[in-house]
């Protein structure tokens, strides 16, 4: 595994395992099992993934079985958008994160969304920073002109910005933005929820035949040879064993470019312009 360091000193491995669509506590723990023991040591929810407690638990498990210890781990959560209204909503949401958890600290709180009172918010989530409650603090889905009035803004500039990255929406921009604030960008998505025949598209099929690997493992190498931290999920464990196997090979420049060139320049996951989209996600209540 490869680390970066956050602009607070913090280090982060450059890819982890995500848990999103995995709410039956069952599953979910069987799963982050499986990825724990392949070998990642980041993991990332989120209070509206509905499955912090079950992570927790296999936290727990691992912990006590000798896996892993809670100095090797590398926990992410994210405060939701009902949360996202005051400085003590959103403080509290962490409190309840960390209950949910069965955690004394985590290593990244997250706010999930630029939505809400998001700058009270953000000084919630600065207060958990300062009592240790989290090892380091920052955004989500938060764009360039949003990103940037915010960081004019707030007393600690984030030190993680989790957006959509994947070849088909590369958002260079947002990355070279990131860059000027010492920002890490962190991928949801970085496979691009199977979208666009990725897993089959030839010219990254002959980038991989190169290497040995599949399309999954260039696409992960290239977001990180970007400086992004990606956090694929799979709940197939030979999935999980490929697409951590990624640290010993380097995609050349024209290789990278022929990616890069993949680039629509719009998401079609996800459309954070949509007044439906917004309300939708307004009024969503997870509790």
């Amino acid at each position: 595994m490869e680390f970066i360091t956050l602009n607070n000193g913090t280090k982060m491995p450059l890819e982890g395992f995500g848990v999103f669509q995995i709410p039956d506590a069952s599953e979910c723990e069987k799963v982050v099992y499986n990825a724990l023991k392949t070998g990642y040591r980041l993991i990332d929810t989120a209070a509206a993934y509905m499955n912090e407690e079950a992570v927790g638990k296999t936290v727990a498990r691992a912990i006590a079985e000798g896996i892993v210890t809670r100095d090797e781990l590398f926990i992410t959560t994210k405060v939701w958008v009902q949360d996202q209204k005051t400085e003590k909503t959103a403080y509290e949401a962490v409190k309840t994160s960390l209950s949910k958890l069965n955690l004394e600290y985590v290593n990244l709180i997250l706010l999930h969304q630029p939505m809400g009172d998001y700058f009270a918010a953000y000084r919630g989530i600065e207060r958990a920073y300062e009592e240790g409650l989290t090892r380091a603090i920052g955004v989500s889905n938060f764009y360039p002109a949003v990103l940037t009035n915010f960081c004019e803004n707030v007393k600690t500039v984030p030190a993680v910005n989790q957006i959509e990255l994947h070849p088909y929406f590369s958002q260079s921009d947002a990355l070279e933005n990131m860059k000027t604030y010492g920002i890490i960008p962190q991928a949801w998505g970085p496979l691009a929820e199977g979208k666009h025949g990725i897993f089959t598209d030839p010219e990254i099929s002959a980038i991989g035949e190169k290497y040995g690997k599949s399309n999954a493992q260039v696409v992960l190498r290239w977001n990180t040879q970007r400086g992004v931290s990606v956090i694929p999920k799979s709940v197939k464990v030979e999935r999980m064993e490929q697409n951590i196997d990624i640290w010993d090979f380097t995609l050349t420049d024209d290789e990278m470019a022929v990616i890069n060139a993949k680039d629509l320049g719009h998401s079609e996951i996800v459309d954070h312009s949509n007044v439906g989209f917004v309300k939708a996600l307004n009024g969503m209540n997870i509790h």
